[in-house]
């Protein structure tokens, strides 16, 4: 194609700058400018246009107790029939709710400390998860020695991680991945840390830790910061409050904040039950996984499944969710008439959420 000259380039250069604007969901709208660049640029070419993806999201997952003896037999097998629901999406995101070491010490004072060896990424990645949030209230139980261990695993297994990290810069970065021509990003941040740990495990610019929701102003500049140059942004949290079934104060109040910052999807974690989930405007929140590889399994805390997503861009098109329950610390997908009623159970849940079955 024959060039313009360069007085015409430049016109259009001109033009270009002064009417591109953006819509309402941070996508380019072109101009009549950036058409005639693109035709009259031969090494130009058009982007790619996106189309829908998948994104399962799945709870609370430790390797302690009977996880344990599953991991050491064959981390490939650990998560169980499950791992068949988890391969099917595009992308799969979980909570990693421990340590990743043999050594470190544990944290003076808990009750609970859990941590798994490095074979732990090769269990996940197997089962077909493709990235987890390690900003939980677990995360740093083998204290500063613990993280060093943690860190150190991420990066020679190169599993992606969120939520955790050398300093806060990398606790807050979000995992990036272009599917179906859209552009992801997944955030981890905890609402949820003992008081006595608040300071010492939460990463600042100097010093290795999580990514805290407690420092607010820090994770909304982290969603802001990601929705310049993503399609879709994602926020995964360990929030609420253990066992209690509706979402509380804090929960809504941070949800409603991360939308207005431009967040498109927000879920979360911690309460070891399943909480409502659907949209609050146009985007949506699931505010409870529940526990999913977990050596607690009672009649609540051991009903559980995978949340999928199917989006385009900005939009939600589509929510589906496979429910389970947790069998020898797996979860056991439900079928026939239990099926039925984990599905209408879970439906229920959303009455108390503020959420709609549908987006605005």
């Amino acid at each position: 194609m024959r060039r313009p000259p360069a007085l015409s380039l430049i016109a259009a250069t001109v033009a270009l700058l002064a009417v591109g604007c953006t819509a309402a969901e941070g996508e380019p709208i072109p101009s009549a400018s950036s058409q005639q660049r693109n035709e009259a640029s031969p090494t130009a070419s058009p982007k790619p246009a996106r189309k829908p993806y998948t994104i399962s999201f799945a709870g609370d997952v430790h390797f302690e107790g009977v996880l344990r003896t599953r991991l050491d037999s064959d981390p490939r097998t650990a998560l169980g029939p499950i791992a068949s629901v988890l391969r099917r999406s595009d992308l799969t995101a979980l909570n990693l709710e421990t340590a990743i070491t043999t050594g470190g010490t544990p944290a003076p004072g808990k009750q609970f400390t859990f941590r798994a060896p490095p074979a732990a990424f090769t269990a996940l990645k197997a089962a077909g998860v493709d990235v987890v949030t390690m900003a939980n209230n677990h995360g740093m139980d083998y204290m500063e020695g613990g993280l060093r261990d943690t860190l150190a695993a991420i990066r020679k297994s190169r599993f992606p991680v969120v939520g955790i990290g050398k300093d806060a810069a990398e606790a807050y970065r979000p995992f990036r991945a272009t599917v179906n021509g859209n552009r992801v990003a997944v955030i981890g941040a905890t609402q949820v840390l003992d008081s006595q740990f608040i300071q010492s495990w939460t990463a600042t610019d100097d010093k290795g830790g999580l990514a805290s929701a407690k420092n607010e102003p820090r994770l909304v500049q982290a969603v802001r910061q990601a929705r310049k140059t993503s399609d879709t942004v994602i926020v995964f949290l360990h929030w609420g409050t253990e066992l209690v079934k509706c979402p509380t104060p804090a929960q809504r109040s941070l949800a409603a904040t991360l939308v207005k910052a431009g967040a498109d999807v927000v879920v979360g974690s911690h309460a070891h039950i399943l909480l409502g989930a659907g949209y609050s405007g146009r985007a949506y929140v699931a505010y409870g996984l529940g526990n999913f590889a977990f050596y607690n399994w009672g009649p609540d805390t051991g009903t559980t499944g995978v949340l999928t997503l199917t989006i385009n861009g900005r939009r939600v098109l589509k929510d589906q969710w496979t429910p389970a329950r947790i069998s020898g610390g797996v979860p056991i997908p439900a079928t026939g008439a239990a099926k039925d009623r984990a599905l209408s159970a879970f439906e229920g849940l959303r009455g108390c959420t503020g959420l709609s079955g549908d987006p605005a």
